[in-house]
């Protein structure tokens, strides 16, 4: 893969310009839910994923299942007000696409002018694929996502890395093949082993953007709550590359202090009349 830098950009990435991006520069990706992140990141990153994992970073549920689509909306209008030329992704929640190709159509429908977002991500099982293609023929860009699942953990006992066993490594290239078939643009592989992850992306014919899959992909993806280190733990793929959990205790340790000594607000924070 190329070490170049990402090209400054003038205007939004496209589909087809990430589909290119195969074996190229890698696709910087992170997720991302208000506006402010979204200002600060969009320089930097190639795509930005309003992901359901904001169910449990930012409003505390135990997992991503009880994800509502009007939470992703709500989101992802916040992060299309920050994001000036990132390509912006957005999940369809649990059960939002499950049901019927009609079922998905109408719900990836809504997300998309709701948001403004260019794409919807689903997560690839085994009768995804139909979906992808009914999606993609009438004008949806979609990412697929194979390996760990985050929405079938109550099927699957759990968040558990894939592809350890014959059965799974076949599973998961499999889903991807067909996933890629059927006209996603991209697919995350998320949770699997390092040769996995590069034999799926040899395998399929777009990029993939990897979270805990190694340097095999096309690109990387992180929750970047976590790469910033604002919780205590993290899954061991994470590199922290902040620490503001600390940090932001110290800032509000001291501001309390001020607050209780009546050092803050001093004169030149206040109000004098003329």
């Amino acid at each position: 893969m190329s070490s170049q830098a990402a090209p400054t950009r003038a205007k939004r990435l496209t589909a087809p310009e990430i589909q290119k991006r195969k074996g190229q520069i890698p696709l910087v990706t992170l997720t991302a839910y208000t506006t402010p992140m979204a200002e600060i990141m969009d320089p930097h990153c190639d795509i930005l994923l309003v992901g359901d994992s904001l169910g449990m970073v930012v409003h505390g549920l135990p997992n991503t299942i009880g994800v509502t689509m009007d939470m992703m909306i709500l989101h992802g209008q916040a992060v299309m007000r920050g994001a000036k030329t990132a390509f912006v992704v957005i999940d369809m929640p649990f059960g939002s696409y499950e049901a019927s190709l009609e079922q998905a159509f109408t719900n990836a429908v809504r997300l998309l002018k709701e948001t403004g977002a260019q794409a919807v991500k689903l997560e690839s099982g085994p009768t995804v694929a139909e979906t992808i293609r009914y999606l993609t023929l009438r004008g949806i860009a979609v990412m697929g996502h194979v390996g760990l699942r985050p929405q079938a953990l109550n099927v699957e006992g759990g968040f558990k890395a894939k592809g350890r066993t014959e059965d799974e490594r076949a599973k998961v290239i499999k889903e991807a093949q067909d996933s890629a078939d059927a006209g996603a643009f991209a697919i995350v592989v998320e949770g699997v082993a390092a040769d996995l992850a590069g034999e799926v992306t040899r395998l399929v014919s777009v990029p993939t953007i990897g979270i805990g899959a190694s340097n095999a992909c096309d690109g990387q993806v992180l929750v970047t709550d976590d790469m910033l280190g604002l919780f205590d733990w993290t899954p061991k793929f994470v590199r922290h590359y902040a620490d503001l959990r600390t940090q932001i205790g110290a800032a509000v340790e001291s501001y309390a202090k001020d607050v209780r000594d009546r050092s803050f607000p001093a004169p030149e924070e206040t109000y004098f009349a003329k």
